[in-house]
């Protein structure tokens, strides 16, 4: 993805002028006292502690962020808002006007996080019933996340696949219809049912899912990796390799941001 910055917590002149319009107006202040905190600033902390992994209370002052409570509120403001769907789909088509979506195929795959219970948590049946949640992946065929979600360590991964699916954004840029559908789906094993082949096919995807049973070898790794790679991308935002918020829409926000991230550096690099 090209050379890190030292400080990737620092929002550039160009992210910000992707993410500033998107923005919900700040509400009055309901009791005098500091100023407000500006929006980039509070961007900024969320990014630092979504990089490092540090907890709220422990955000450095001295690094102008803003209070660790400051930062948390306008992260829960603007998950509520939509923010990070909204970028996210200024990103794709950003591009998809230069035709650097592949939509020949879409890859899928869903690893689990251990966590206190909480919302969107359940026990896992291969890691001694211990509560965990799941990242379910869809990227394209370079591994661009085209959607992400969080459910319960419990849900069968192959129950996610139409939602999944259902929640990629119709992605404009160029003359036509939106488009939202991949050709073609690539899973492993834990996606191997008769009835979701049936219904890609009747949305008009191919599917090309391993089969219980079977040995390796089909082929498919040399496709499937990308959607590892980009796992890989996500959980190295440090904050995501284990969900340390009980509340579901917290971490759901760290999620969608760090997805946008991803896709961000794509757009730098493709376009």
């Amino acid at each position: 993805m090209g050379k890190r910055q030292s400080r990737p917590w620092i929002v550039s002149d160009e992210l910000w002028s992707l993410i500033e319009p998107l923005l919900p107006e700040p509400g009055p202040k309901l009791v005098a006292g500091r100023p407000r905190v500006p929006d980039r600033q509070a961007l900024c902390g969320i990014l630092f502690v979504l990089h490092t992994g540090i907890q709220w209370e422990y955000l450095p002052q001295e690094l102008g962020f803003g209070s660790g409570m400051t930062c948390w509120r306008r992260l829960a403001v603007w998950n509520e808002a939509g923010v990070w769907e909204k970028l996210h789909l200024v990103l794709l088509r950003k591009l998809r006007s230069v035709k650097k979506l592949d939509w020949s195929r879409a890859v899928i795959d869903s690893p689990r996080q251990g966590r206190p219970p909480g919302p969107k948590s359940g026990p896992s049946p291969v890691d001694r019933a211990r509560p965990g949640s799941k990242h379910h992946v869809l990227v394209d065929g370079q591994g661009i996340p085209l959607a992400v979600s969080l459910t319960g360590g419990n849900r069968n991964d192959v129950t996610q696949l139409l939602p999944l699916l259902d929640q990629v954004p119709p992605v404009a840029g160029v003359v036509g219809r939106p488009r939202r559908r991949p050709d073609m789906l690539l899973a492993d094993r834990g996606y191997d049912h008769d009835k979701y082949r049936r219904l890609l096919w009747k949305r008009g995807i191919r599917p090309a899912i391993a089969e219980r049973g079977r040995p390796h070898g089909t082929g498919l790794g040399i496709s499937r990796w990308v959607v590892e790679r980009t796992i890989s991308w996500l959980h190295g935002f440090r904050r995501l390799r284990i969900r340390w918020e009980r509340r579901d829409d917290i971490h759901e926000a760290f999620l969608g941001l760090a997805t946008c991230l991803i896709t961000h550096r794509h757009v730098q690099r493709l376009c």
